[in-house]
């Protein structure tokens, strides 16, 4: 059986490296080797990062965006449109939209998908709390912008079932084909959608 070499410290920070989403064991050993040789103040800022970020960061409790003040930046801004609201599936979607510029509205963080096969169901989602806010609250328009896969359109289907009012109205983002690329390499399905969504010029 073989020996482990590696000092205990750096076998666990590789480890630990090791189960965040995306980095495999070569990826964590050569992040844990690049902090041993940097300066004590570069992974000492990283460690007080990590510590910040657990310590100061919490769920808004109106929408379920990250923030550090309850309720956040964007529900407490009087200046957006209270009848607008925009459902996403993580908090970076909210970031990704805010971006573009192209929403002024409201939003509401699901913090994941319906995934039978990775055992999430409603139930895991924040959907009751979407559901409340809906019953509650003066929306005229709500966009459902899940991503486009197939676990964000069986979200999206879910939540149409579940948000259909009378004089509300359910929005989907629009497909289509991305600035920059090329007929040829684009798949059928988002093809399709952008034929189905043409606009007269």
């Amino acid at each position: 059986m073989a020996q482990n070499v590696l000092p205990q410290p750096v076998q666990k920070l590789i480890n630990e490296l090791g189960r965040l989403p995306g980095i495999g064991p070569k990826s964590a050993a050569r992040l844990t080797f690049y902090l041993l040789r940097a300066g004590d103040e570069q992974a000492l800022a990283l460690a007080q990062a990590l510590e910040d970020l657990k310590q100061r960061t919490r769920f808004c409790s109106v929408c379920f965006n990250i923030t550090e003040d309850d309720p956040c930046v964007i529900c407490q801004d009087d200046g957006r449109d209270p009848t607008m609201l925009c459902v996403v599936e993580e908090p970076l979607d909210v970031v990704a939209i805010e971006r573009s510029r192209a929403f002024n509205g409201r939003y509401h963080v699901l913090h994941g998908a319906i995934s039978p096969v990775e055992g999430v169901g409603p139930e895991d989602l924040r959907i009751a709390e979407l559901v409340s806010r809906v019953d509650g609250g003066q929306f005229s328009e709500i966009i459902l912008a899940t991503n486009p896969t197939l676990e964000g359109e069986s979200t999206s289907l879910y939540l149409q079932r579940r948000l259909t009012r009378p004089g509300l109205r359910l929005t989907r983002l629009a497909r289509g084909l991305p600035v920059g690329g090329d007929l040829e390499y684009t798949d059928e399905i988002t093809l399709g959608r952008a034929m189905e969504g043409r606009q007269a010029m």
